[in-house]
């Protein structure tokens, strides 16, 4: 398993990382015993954010007691200096720690710089002054912002979507980040759940000397291929590289990640996975799409009434009815033709 350094901060951990996110969907119990099976396994950073329930809780009590052997990175959404040091407290109090290795700002819509008239970037760099964050990270969805943030040279590390089915764009964002001395941490490395072969993802990461990708887990079964990596590394041979280059083919273009952000939706779509039910129900078979619940659920899709709420949500900037309606006419053909996908 290849050591990364992300960029200036020092931080040293294995390039096979924790996203915490699906750890709030588990009970407890559970989610402190995978928690501590991958450290185990060798995981060393943990990635989780304020905006993931009780994600922050699940890491606290699983490492009370451990804090100078792992690496925690957690998140705000806030918008004022005011809600920034509230979500810092709540964080501190439910990781079980007195500082936070990199804070971020979460799904940032701008690049925070002093005098901007936020007081944000200010106020992050007054908690690193007092020892509560030792290194200033953010996270952004579009490559605009991205791009802003690296050229600005005020933060230490960028979380941005990366995965094979990255664009040239957003592989000159991993060398911009090579270049200005930023640690890049890949998040969606399986682009919402879209690509299904874990060594392929794996390995294509492996080719960035600077990149951290962190993976969601919940599952003992997921984690269990995470494992297997820091005993094995898949590398990019030709069979892994034509997986890649077959679902670069199918999947390149417009498509829904499954963030969720562009929720809620006026008329009650379910929009993170209405919008990509093609690729979901050929990319994951099972007859349960077909249930009657799911199809009640793409039928909401006639009642949109284009108000674009939505797509002002929307971090990768997609015109989301149109996607919807896309989805709706290959679904309802699925269901004419009465085919199994299972």
């Amino acid at each position: 398993m290849k050591t990364i350094i992300l960029g200036t901060t020092g931080i040293t951990t294995p390039q096979n990382a924790f996203g915490a996110l699906p750890i709030q969907r588990v009970d407890m119990d559970t989610a402190v015993h995978i928690l501590r099976r991958a450290y185990e396994g060798g995981f060393r950073f943990f990635d989780t954010a304020r905006a993931y329930s009780d994600s922050e809780e699940k890491l606290g009590n699983a490492f009370e007691g451990m804090r100078d052997k792992i690496f925690l990175a957690t998140k705000t959404m806030a918008h004022t200096p005011e809600k920034f040091w509230e979500d810092l407290h709540t964080s501190l109090d439910k990781l079980k720690t007195d500082y936070i290795d990199i804070y971020q700002f979460h799904c940032a819509g701008q690049c925070y710089k002093p005098g901007d008239g936020t007081g944000m970037y200010e106020t992050m760099a007054e908690a690193k002054e007092k020892g509560l964050v030792r290194h200033i990270g953010i996270t952004a969805h579009k490559i605009g912002i991205a791009e802003d943030i690296v050229a600005s040279g005020l933060y230490e590390t960028l979380q941005f979507p990366f995965s094979y089915l990255a664009s040239d764009r957003d592989l000159a964002l991993v060398e911009k980040c090579r270049t200005a001395g930023m640690g890049f941490i890949a998040m969606k490395g399986l682009s919402g759940g879209l690509l299904n072969n874990s060594k392929a993802c794996m390995a294509f990461m492996t080719q960035f000397d600077n990149v951290v990708p962190i993976w969601g887990i919940q599952r003992e079964s997921e984690l269990d291929e995470w494992l297997s990596f820091f005993r094995e590394t898949p590398q990019l041979d030709g069979e892994l590289q034509r997986i890649i280059d077959s679902d670069r083919k199918e999947l390149l273009g417009e498509f829904c990640r499954g963030c969720g952000y562009c929720a809620p939706c006026t008329v009650g779509i379910v929009i993170n996975s209405c919008a990509r039910m093609s690729q979901m129900i050929r990319r994951a078979p099972s007859d349960n799409w077909l249930t009657p619940q799911w199809q009640a659920e793409m039928a909401k899709i006639d009642q949109c009434v284009d108000c674009g709420a939505c797509m002002t949500r929307c971090p990768y900037e997609l015109n989301i009815p149109q996607l919807l309606r896309k989805n709706w006419a290959d679904y309802k053909e699925i269901l004419a033709g009465n085919r199994s996908v299972k």
